[in-house]
């Protein structure tokens, strides 16, 4: 079988918290998020990473991350550029967003060619994510129907104090497989809980805390990649009407449609780990002291890769 890679998606500039968020560090000792991920899955079992990131990054990223985790893991890139989508189709004139996350994956069609693990470049996941992930996927392939797999965290441990989050809220069964994904791109702690916001502010729908949310840590086989790409077109018919300047394709809403469409299943594997981010600059010197205090507790050293 083949070995499970890691995909990161670091395309994203971060136009709430500014700059290159994803090479900016967390400790003294330099090292940024991306390396506590890239740690956590070495450790795991992860031998190769594939970025994703915008080709005008590629000189930085390759000099400040790339070029240094090529010691210790075997390294690619994946391009995700807006020109990249079907023949006979254009871009809307004056858009600059990037097409989503499920776009994002697709970039990577021609460098996956087994079961990968999917995160975000700029979240903390925790050790423990990593290794379930790397487990599941490397004991289990395609038979009926895909076999596809997510870490789910505690809503209560994916919030900041500092505005609000997108989360995928998960919908399950009771063999703890995911059945539908709602994507909440506007959540945030308000009058002592949690709530969510459809109308920019307008009407709150309150959320508990144990709700279990998807931070875009999955596992697929290269199946999800061939689906990707099929829908994509039929994205581009509706989204490119009804919002052509801001229109995304959320790799959550594909699994949804897979999942409505028994074509697969998505085990959720539960995270007890609390998350960190940087999804507002206010939020650094909370991941900068959670991160020393794991240091601190030796649940990591003070040089990851010297000490690997």
């Amino acid at each position: 079988m083949i070995k499970p890679v890691l995909v990161i998606m670091a395309a994203g500039m971060g136009s709430r918290y500014g700059g290159l968020k994803q090479i900016d560090p967390v400790d003294d000792e330099g090292h940024i998020i991306m390396d506590f991920s890239m740690y956590d899955a070495r450790k795991a079992g992860f031998e190769k990473v594939i970025f994703i990131i915008k080709r005008e990054n590629e000189k930085d990223f390759r000099e400040i991350v790339g070029d240094r985790i090529s010691e210790y893991m075997e390294v690619a890139y994946a391009f995700q550029e807006i020109t990249n989508i079907p023949d006979g189709y254009t871009v809307p004139e004056g858009r600059v967003k990037p097409w989503g996350t499920g776009h994002a994956i697709l970039s990577c069609i021609d460098e996956v060619d087994g079961p990968f693990a999917v995160v975000n470049a700029d979240d903390y996941y925790g050790a423990e994510a990593f290794k379930l992930i790397y487990d599941y996927l490397a004991s289990h392939k395609d038979d009926e129907k895909y076999r596809y797999t997510m870490v789910g965290y505690n809503l209560a441990n994916t919030v900041t104090d500092n505005g609000h989050v997108a989360r995928g809220v998960c919908d399950m069964n009771e063999q703890g497989e995911l059945v539908a994904i709602h994507e909440r791109t506007k959540i945030e702690k308000r009058d002592g809980g949690i709530a969510y916001t459809e109308d920019d502010g307008a009407t709150w729908t309150a959320l508990p805390e144990d709700t279990i949310v998807s931070m875009n840590m999955w596992g697929f086989t290269k199946s999800i990649l061939a689906e990707l790409r099929d829908r994509f077109p039929a994205f581009l018919d509706k989204g490119l009407i009804e919002n052509p300047q801001k229109c995304e394709y959320f790799l959550p809403e594909v699994v949804s449609d897979l999942l409505k469409e028994e074509k697969a299943s998505a085990a959720v594997l539960k995270s007890a780990d609390k998350w960190y981010g940087v999804t507002y600059r206010e939020d650094k010197p909370v991941v900068v002291a959670a991160i020393q205090k794991m240091k601190d507790e030796g649940l990591y050293p003070k040089n990851l890769w010297e000490d690997n």
